[in-house]
């Protein structure tokens, strides 16, 4: 097994030392070892906020005729790990997972991570990242795959609604306002995010479910405005579906009393 000491990602303030990393940019193994069933973050989502940090787990199972003497994992951003651009490092000590026996040849490993924005975590990387896995048996058997597992990293979102003006006579205009924002990675704060279709919602008074009224694009500073007749009392909201560097969110429902 080719592995060199150390692996430098540096991405703002970030500097990356690590257990193992191999040298080849490939798949490697040798006898019966087996990395299976990776989960990050309960197969959820990893979503950062505008700033502080985000610590999850990641799981995997290992496998060896002869029980599994250690494993590793590290996450990356980039097309491989020696090229990536951001990372984490488990939070052991030692940088290795906790393996617990399972059974004679299986064992389930876990690590810890943290994601810190303004640190690993800057605009750029938002998206898709890769869990790097390792795992040794105690005959000396490996095997290291360089993606083991896909996840998305995303940018947290915001949006909000204001239905006005309340009370509405029936068969008058209602305003709906609202914003559309999300973490800014880079400076630490929440900032608008614009051209994106969001979902204008109505939920009548004593149902339980919002049905879809209208698209609306968010505009300068995420900002969204529309506007509807007044029909029945309800709840009006605006619900977004999210993309791959940002998180779905529905807005809480602003009531309106229409007579």
């Amino acid at each position: 097994m080719r592995i060199r000491a150390t692996l430098g990602v540096v991405t703002g303030a970030l500097a990356l030392s690590v257990l193992a990393v191999p040298a080849a940019q490939a798949d490697d193994s040798a006898g019966d070892t087996k990395i299976s069933n990776v989960v990050v973050n309960g197969g959820k989502d990893v979503v950062g906020g505008a700033t502080g940090k985000k610590t999850f787990t990641v799981s995997f199972t290992a496998t060896d005729d002869s029980g599994i003497d250690w494993a590793q994992a590290i996450l990356y951003h980039g097309s491989d790990i020696e090229s990536s651009d951001s990372g984490a490092v488990a939070n052991s000590s030692d940088g290795r997972a906790t393996c617990t026996e399972v059974n004679a040849t299986t064992s389930t490993c876990k690590s810890s991570f943290t994601l810190e924005s303004g640190a690993n975590l800057i605009n750029s990387v938002a998206g898709g990242w890769k869990v790097w896995a390792l795992a040794a048996g105690v005959d000396a058997d490996y095997v290291q795959k360089d993606n083991a597992k896909g996840f998305k990293v995303k940018r947290a979102s915001k949006l909000t609604v204001n239905a006005s003006p309340e009370p509405v006579k029936k068969g008058k205009t209602i305003t709906v306002k609202g914003n559309l924002t999300r973490a800014n990675w880079d400076t630490g704060r929440y900032a608008g995010y614009t051209s994106q279709s969001v979902k204008l919602q109505f939920k009548k008074k004593g149902t339980s479910t919002y049905v879809d009224v209208k698209s609306v694009r968010s505009g300068s500073a995420g900002a969204l405005k529309t506007t509807v007749k007044a029909s029945v009392d309800g709840y009006y909201r605006y619900n977004f579906a999210g993309t791959t560097t940002t998180p779905a969110v529905a807005a809480a429902g602003d009531f309106i009393d229409v007579n």
